[in-house]
């Protein structure tokens, strides 16, 4: 159903706020499909940040959107505590907006955000790239077919990847509760979102368990030191700095995750980061506090169970999921889909191919047909374009808050439907 005026004889005008990994990213599809969209401005307080957007039009600061409006959608990628206040604000003004996950750190930001973008009339759309891959328009194809007959349970595994982890929630943005969000939110908001997704129903009630094991003081190998360029036990050490990022420098050059370290493209300058900067620090000595382990159990809509395991300790790879139906079952990796079925005792493999699993490789082509998505959306005034709208997205944030409820109280939640 068309809900918005369309746009036509010109490309959507886009505007980024915040120009960190993931709205480059975005922008990058902005740019290389100039008869679609046109990046027209990027605000951000970094400079370089700024530059590398490459918009005609610079801001330090999201406001001057608001108080002249030169685009006809922004996309907000801002960290997560800094969503809600430029959200509100340029829908007031009347933008389409497109919100990197997670909504907000706590369900009362959250629903600010859905009550208010909703009040605003405004399309707006949130960055779960999984419901955009290729794969998953595959196993969402084969479950609704009616093969593996009626839907019993699922059983979904996120690796997220030592080095991952490492990176990102021990040394990186992502490591503090209090400064971004619940690990459970800020990576896996995304698999709960695309369990409901390709199940068909909501999560009604969730339990689960875990913790941060492993990267804490107590842990840290004997002999080693504040920084890893200080360590004499650093090269027998899984999350060594040096050994993450200087290789990558070296092979590929100045790019993620290297890019989150230093704005510097050498290697003289990578080093400087790693001994002044937090992704030199320790692993087992930084200030993180997140989950670095974590399991949900869950009930969806008709009974249907399901559950789901985050954890550090795996190789950086595609997320493993199993659907169990009464005719059949489905066995997923994120490049291939085997389906068997009862009926026949025949098993059916639904090949892919190799596909980028994380930020650095586009997502398995989700970052990119996401942005097309919304684009689309824009330009044609159909907001059925868009996979993951406010009420829908409210459902998994409200799973992730309930299920953080539950680690901490050790009890059963129910979840609310809305």
């Amino acid at each position: 159903m068309s809900t918005h005026t369309p746009i036509t004889g010109r490309p959507v005008r886009v505007a980024l706020v915040g120009a960190g990994n993931r709205g480059l990213t975005y922008a990058e599809w902005i740019k290389a499909h100039p008869e679609r969209a046109e990046l027209v401005a990027v605000a951000d307080p970094r400079p370089a940040a700024r530059a590398a957007a490459g918009a005609p039009a610079e801001f330090d600061d999201w406001r001057p959107l608001v108080e002249n409006r030169i685009a006809d959608a922004v996309i907000v990628a801002t960290q997560d505590r800094f969503h809600v206040e430029p959200v509100l604000a340029l829908a007031g003004a009347g933008y389409a907006i497109l919100a990197e996950k997670p909504l907000a750190p706590s369900e009362e930001e959250t629903r600010r955000i859905v009550e208010g973008v909703e009040r605003a009339g405004v399309l707006f759309a949130v960055c779960h790239v999984m419901r955009y891959t290729p794969y998953t328009d595959l196993v969402k194809e084969v479950v609704d077919s009616g093969v593996l007959g009626q839907l019993v349970s699922l059983d979904h595994l996120e690796p997220v990847g030592w080095w991952h982890y490492a990176h990102s929630y021990v040394r990186g943005p992502w490591r503090s509760e209090k400064d971004s969000s619940p690990m459970l939110l800020a990576k896996s908001c995304h698999d709960l979102d695309w369990i409901t997704y390709i199940m068909g129903g909501r999560i009604e009630q969730v339990t689960g368990f875990g913790g941060l094991k492993h990267f804490r003081p107590e842990n840290a190998p004997a002999g080693s030191a504040e920084r890893c360029l200080d360590c004499a036990v650093e090269a027998d050490c899984p999350y060594s700095a040096p050994k993450l990022y200087l290789p990558t420098l070296r092979e590929k050059g100045a790019v993620w995750p290297v890019t989150h370290v230093t704005e510097a493209t050498d290697e003289a300058g990578l080093l400087k980061a790693l001994r002044e900067g937090p992704y030199g620090v320790c692993a087992y000595r930084s200030d993180n506090d997140v989950v670095d382990h974590q399991v949900l159990a869950m009930q969806l809509t008709d009974g249907v169970t399901a559950t789901f395991q985050m954890v550090a300790f795996t190789e950086q790879t595609h997320r493993q999921t199993r659907i169990f139906g009464s005719h059949g079952w489905l066995i997923g990796d994120g490049e291939r889909v085997t389906v068997q079925d009862f009926r026949t005792g025949e098993s059916t493999v639904h090949e892919l191919g190799a596909s980028g699993s994380n930020a650095a490789d586009g997502h398995g082509g989700g970052d990119a047909a996401l942005v097309e998505a919304f684009v689309t959306a824009v330009a044609t005034g159909d907001s059925g374009a868009v996979r993951s709208g406010p009420a829908t997205s409210l459902g998994s944030h409200l799973a992730a808050f309930a299920a953080e409820r539950a680690r901490h109280t050790g009890t059963v939640q129910t979840v609310p439907a809305q």
